[in-house]
């Protein structure tokens, strides 16, 4: 496969074998696998986007503004939790039908990158929040969410991306 390199060309055995394995083979193989397990993946998406724009909006202060900050988050969490695990679930397996795919595509790469960094920033960010629980939001729940919607953005955009990329 040609096209611009993100990552180590070490690492290019290791996706080569991801791609052979049999979870990796049955997906790629079958005509209704890949599609299904991607509308699950896009409900998870659904269900974390919903929950992470309850928090945020709740954090710059334009919605649910009569519920008290850390209510909002602390019951969004679940939703949240729910859709991490759903797109995980799901995720693994489109990764492994299309590993070596993912190895040369830059838009991989970055949600790979960004994903980690948006989850921690997400539940440190959360935890603060709950703690703190300010009656309003202020500039640092304002700041908290921008950033949180920013990264997970990112995360969602560089991930429609890798469809259309080579």
């Amino acid at each position: 496969m040609g096209g611009r390199q993100f990552a180590p060309e070490a690492w290019l055995p290791f996706f080569e074998r991801l791609e052979t394995t049999a979870i990796g083979t049955a997906v790629r193989e079958s005509i209704w696998a890949f599609p299904i397990i991607e509308a699950v993946h896009l409900l998870g998406l659904g269900l974390l986007g919903g929950a992470v724009l309850l928090a945020d909006l709740r954090l710059l202060g334009t919605g649910l503004t009569r519920q008290p900050i850390a209510n909002v988050v602390r019951h969004a969490r679940p939703w949240l939790l729910a859709g991490v695990a759903l797109m995980f679930l799901t995720g693994i397996p489109l990764f492994l039908s299309e590993a070596v795919k993912c190895y040369y595509n830059t838009s991989f790469w970055v949600k790979m990158i960004s994903l980690p960094v948006a989850l921690a920033f997400t539940f440190a960010a959360r935890r603060w929040v709950a703690v703190a629980a300010p009656a309003r939001a202020n500039w640092r729940t304002r700041l908290i969410a921008a950033i949180s919607l920013g990264l997970w953005f990112t995360v969602a955009a560089a991930g429609r991306w890798i469809g259309f990329s080579a």
